[in-house]
Formats: structure tokens, sequence, C-alpha cells
């Protein structure tokens, strides 16, 4: 099972407003999700965005791969992947 942190599409027609979900890479976009990490707001100037990060970092350990929209949206919040590996 791979799973990504993803954008789950709600709101009104032409109105979007986004989750940012954890889930298995295999279920439907707006569909079942494991957890949802934050929010992303692109129609406010500017986006808004809110992230729980210690639950993001978590999955990123895990093994979670962001799409390119939220690896984006992660690297503007000061959210890396390198921040999130394990210390060994």
């Amino acid at each position: 099972m791979a799973v990504k942190i993803r954008l789950a599409r709600h709101g009104a027609k032409k109105r979007p407003y986004y989750r940012i979900v954890v889930a298995d890479s295999e279920s439907p976009r707006d569909g079942r999700f494991l957890e949802n990490v934050g929010t992303y707001n692109p129609l406010r100037e500017p986006a808004e965005v809110t992230l729980k990060t210690d639950r993001v970092q978590y999955w990123l350990q895990q093994g979670a791969i962001p799409t390119d929209t939220v690896k984006s949206i992660l690297k503007t919040q000061g959210v890396t992947a390198q921040a999130a590996q394990p210390a060994q």
C-alpha cells in the first residue's frame, strides 16, 4: 500500500477549498483517507494554509510521498522531508 499526501477538493463550483490528506494511492481523490493533516484555500490573497506539522512530519518519516502541489505547499510553509528524517 503506497501512501500519499495529497489534496482532496471540497467547496462549491468555481470556489475550490482543499483538505491536505494522507491517503492510499489507490483511493479516489475525494474518497477514503487515513488522516486529515491540513487545509489549503487558494482563493485568499495570499493563499491560506493550515498544517498539523507534527503529523505531516510523522507521515513523511513513515514513507508517505507528497504530490508535487503538496510538496510546494510544504516547502513554502517550511516543512521539509529532510527535517522529518529520524535522527540516527
